[in-house]
C-alpha cells in the first residue's frame, strides 16, 4: 500500500484534504476537518512510510497523517471498488500536476489522525509499538518472545511486541517454520526461533512482492484497485480440510483470541502431544 501511493505523494504539495460524501458509518477523524485543513494545506509531503499496519504521511512541518486501514481500508490512486465507501482524499500538486489519493473503507473501521511533531516522533520511535517484523533478528525475537507465555500465534499478533504481522501471515509463518500455533511463546527453542525469524522474512517479503492477499470476499485491493497475488501462495490460511502442500494431511482450523488459526497437525506438532509422549 505504501509503495503504491509513495510516487504520487512524496515531494508533492498538499492542495487540499477532503472529506468525501459518504452515508456509511463515519470513520474516526482527529482533530476536526477544519483544523486539519488549516494545519496542512499548502504543506509539502516529505515522506510516506509504514509503521506497523499504519500508513504515515509526513509533512515538512514535522506533523503527519497516520492512517489505520484496519480490516477493510484501502489507499487508492485509481477508481475505487465502490463509490459509496470512499471516505477521504488527499489532493496534491506534484511534477505531474494534480493527483488524488483516496481512502476507501467498506466497514468504516479505519482511522485518520493528524499528529503533531512530538506525537509523530513518539509513534515512529520503538516503545509503544514493537519493532518492525522485517527488522527483527533471531536475538531480538528471542528477547521479545521470552516476555510472554501466551501461544506464539497470539503473541505474533500483539503489535506491542512486534509490529506488522497480521492474522493471515502469522498462520503462514508458523507453518513455514513448523511451529504449532498453541506453542507457548517463551518455550520456543533457539533453533525454532531461528526458523521463525527466517520464515517471517520469507513470508512478508513474498507478500509485499505480490502486493498482498485478496481473499474470496474480494475486500483487499492494491492501490490500483486490482487483486493482490499472494493468496495463490497460501499454504494453510483459509484452507481447512484441504491437504497440506508439504505432507498432504488435512489443514485444521482453530480459534485463538477470537481469530482463526490454520495449521497442519503433522508438520506442526502440538506441544501438548510432545509432553504426553515423555
Amino acid at each position: 500500500m505504501v509503495r503504491g501511493i509513495r510516487p504520487a505523494l512524496e515531494g508533492a504539495t498538499l492542495v487540499e484534504f477532503v472529506r468525501l460524501p459518504c452515508k456509511r458509518r463515519p470513520l474516526l477523524l482527529e482533530p476536526s476537518l477544519a483544523v486539519i485543513r488549516r494545519r496542512t494545506s499548502g504543506k509539502r509531503i516529505q515522506a510516506v512510510r509504514r509503521r506497523a499496519k499504519r500508513v504515515v504521511i509526513e509533512l515538512e512541518t514535522g506533523e503527519g497523517f497516520v492512517i489505520e486501514p484496519r480490516m477493510t481500508g484501502l489507499m487508492l490512486v485509481t477508481d475505487p471498488p465502490t463509490v459509496e465507501h470512499l471516505r477521504y482524499a488527499w489532493r496534491v500538486r506534484g511534477a505531474d500536476g494534480i493527483q488524488t489519493v483516496q481512502f476507501w473503507d467498506r466497514r468504516g473501521l479505519g482511522t485518520v489522525r493528524l499528529l503533531d511533531r512530538e506525537a509523530l516522533a513518539a509513534l515512529m520511535t520503538p516503545g509503544k509499538i514493537g519493532p518492525d517484523a522485517l527488522e527483527m533478528t533471531p536475538a531480538l525475537w528471542r528477547d521479545v518472545l521470552s516476555r510472554t507465555r501466551r501461544p506464539v500465534k497470539v503473541a505474533l499478533l500483539d503489535q506491542a511486541l512486534v509490529a506488522g504481522i497480521g492474522n493471515l501471515y502469522a498462520s503462514e509463518v508458523l507453518h513455514l517454520s513448523r511451529i504449532h500455533p498453541a506453542t507457548p511463546a517463551d518455550r520456543l527453542s533457539p533453533a525454532k526461533i531461528r526458523k521463525l525469524s527466517e520464515a517471517v522474512q520469507s513470508v512478508l517479503q513474498l507478500a509485499i512482492e505480490h502486493e498482498g492477499s485478496t481473499l474470496s470476499d474480494g475486500t483487499y485491493r492494491n492501490v490500483l484497485n486490482q487483486d493482490g497475488g499472494y493468496q495463490n501462495s497460501h499454504q494453510v490460511y483459509d484452507r481447512a480440510g484441504l491437504g497440506c502442500p508439504r505432507c498432504g494431511r488435512s489443514i485444521v482450523r482453530i480459534v485463538q483470541a477470537q481469530r482463526s488459526s490454520f495449521f497442519c497437525p503433522v508438520c506442526q506438532i502440538d506441544p501438548s502431544r510432545r509432553t504426553a509422549r515423555r
